[in-house]
This record gives C-alpha cells, structure tokens and sequence, in this order.
C-alpha cells in the first residue's frame, strides 16, 4: 500500500468503526423497550428543537388568533382554526408549543453536554494527578455543592438581562459537580490498574497515559451523566423561566407555564397547560429511560439486584 492511501484506508476504518458502534448501541436500545421509546421522544424533541419555529404556522407573540368576525378568540379550546386553542392574549398555543421547543432544545443540549464534559474533565484530571490538585479541585467541587443553584441563578439573573446562552452558562457552572464527582471515584479505580502501571514505566508522559488510557475506561460514565445532565438542564431551564427568569424575546414552554399561571387559568386552560407541560415531563423523562438501560451496563449490580 502506498503512503498516499494510508490515511484514505485509516480514514475507511475508522468510519467503518463508528458505523459499527452505532449499530450495535442501536441493536441495545431495541432490546429495552422503555429506552428505545425514550430514543422515539429524543428524536422527536430534536426534530422539533430544529425545525419547530419553521412548522408553527404562525408568529407564537405577533399573531393573534380571531374569530370570522374579527374578534379576537381568548381562551379557545382546540378548534379548527387553533388546533391546540388559544391563549388568554389570544395567542396560538401550537405555535407557542413549536416554537418553544427550540430554546428547550439548546439549553438541554448545550447545558447536558457542557455539564458533562466539565464535569468529566474535572474528575479525570483530579483522580488522575490526585495530591494538591486533587485537593483543590474537589474542595471547589464541594464549594458548588454548598451553593444551592434556584436561588444563585435567580441571583445572578436578576442583575443582567436572561438569555438562552446566558442561562445555559449558568447552568454548566452550576451542575457539573456531579459528573465530576462519581468520575473521579471511577478514575481512581483505573488509574490503580496493570495496564496504566506499564504505561507510566513504559515512558508515557502523564498527559498521554491519561487521554490515552484512563479517559477511555471512565468514558462510559462521562456519556451517562452527560445525558442526565440535559434532562437537569432542561428541568432547571423551564424552572428559571416559569419563575420569570427566562428570555423575554422568546418563547419556551417553561415561560408558556409562567403565563397561564399569571393569568390566573393554570386551572381552566388545560389546552394551555398540557404541551409545555407534557413536552417537558416527556424529553426529562425519555432521557432518564436512556441513561437507566446504560447505567444497567455500567453497574451490573443494579442487574443483580432485581
């Protein structure tokens, strides 16, 4: 073989690899029914977080919904004209529904992938290197915990004008000191092990044997509180928002809650309350399913305990 066609063929292989991790990790979530109808909601939510403000039919704020005669249609069960109904401002709750679910959607993905790529760069680095570092990372891991995140992100909020990005910045540097903590324990379990012990007295330099030989052993866990970590960041998103703390130019289904609940119809619009409430509940839910079927993986015990 040529060296021109090297990388093609490693190129080829690793694609090929890939391919094939993702067939069988397809192939697992068959065999559990409840993760895979989690992997169905997941799809859809994403689906909906992309091309949600293009689907809805009309402007979720401009528009207002009215009657043949022109009158504006205020708390409107689902009709015809409004598939979902209205809101008491008139508004159209599918719009509402589909564009909301983009903001959702960013902060679920950027949050959980944030809060969990810190969260595992912390804790490899911290059991890895133990001593001072090791100290210094976990007494600022406890600091996080001892900050009770609702009331400092409420603080911080009240002080700058919330955004999406904004509240996905507070989020990460609030909720990473989970995935941090178990990592770490995980990490210094591997580091103890043979093949890390040759690394080291074959010469690998630190940085080296923990890239390339202690990440990839604790990675697993790092992709599981990733995906714990979007259904945190969704909860705590729509959390913020129906406490009034959201995005005031857009919409989200945390801030659809906070408006019917202004209204004073949490109790009578039940077309208004259900989609936010029951998106919310289902993409949380769906990616607990998710993680539950990896950690049964991760923890055989768990398996042995049922």
């Amino acid at each position: 073989m040529s060296t021109e066609t090297k990388p093609e063929a490693e190129l080829k292989k690793r694609v090929e690899g890939v391919a094939e991790t993702l067939h069988n990790q397809f192939t697992f979530l068959r065999r559990d029914r409840l993760a895979f109808a989690g992997v169905v909601i997941v799809a859809v939510f994403v689906f909906l977080g992309l091309l949600g403000p293009a689907l809805a039919p009309h402007d979720p704020i401009e528009h207002t919904v009215r009657d043949d005669a022109g009158s504006m249609l205020r708390l409107s069960e689902p009709t015809g004209a409004a598939p979902f109904g209205t809101t008491a401002y008139g508004k159209d709750v599918l719009s509402q529904f589909l564009a909301g679910a983009q903001p959702t959607f960013i902060v679920g993905l950027f949050g959980g992938i944030g809060t969990g790529a810190l969260g595992f760069l912390v804790g490899l680095v911290s059991g890895y290197y133990g001593g001072w570092v090791d100290e210094v990372l976990m007494r600022l891991t406890d600091l996080t915990f001892s900050l009770p995140f609702t009331p400092m992100a409420l603080l911080l909020l009240t002080f700058v004008t919330p955004s999406v990005w904004l509240m996905t910045v507070i989020i990460v540097a609030f909720l990473w000191k989970m995935p941090a903590r178990v990592v770490r324990s995980e990490v210094l379990s591997v580091r103890e092990r043979t093949f890390v012990k040759s690394a080291r007295a074959s010469g690998a330099s630190d940085l080296r044997t923990m890239l390339y030989h202690v990440a990839p052993n604790v990675l697993p866990i790092g992709f599981l509180y990733t995906a714990y970590g979007i259904a945190w960041a969704i909860a705590a998103q729509a959390s913020l928002a129906f406490l009034g703390f959201g995005d005031p130019t857009v919409t989200s289904w945390g801030r659809m809650l906070r408006q019917v609940f202004e209204s004073g119809n949490m109790r009578v619009a039940w077309w208004w309350v259900l989609p936010p409430a029951l998106g919310i509940a289902a993409i949380t839910t769906s990616v607990f399913l998710i993680g539950r079927a990896y950690e049964e993986v991760i923890n055989p015990e768990i398996q042995t305990e049922q």
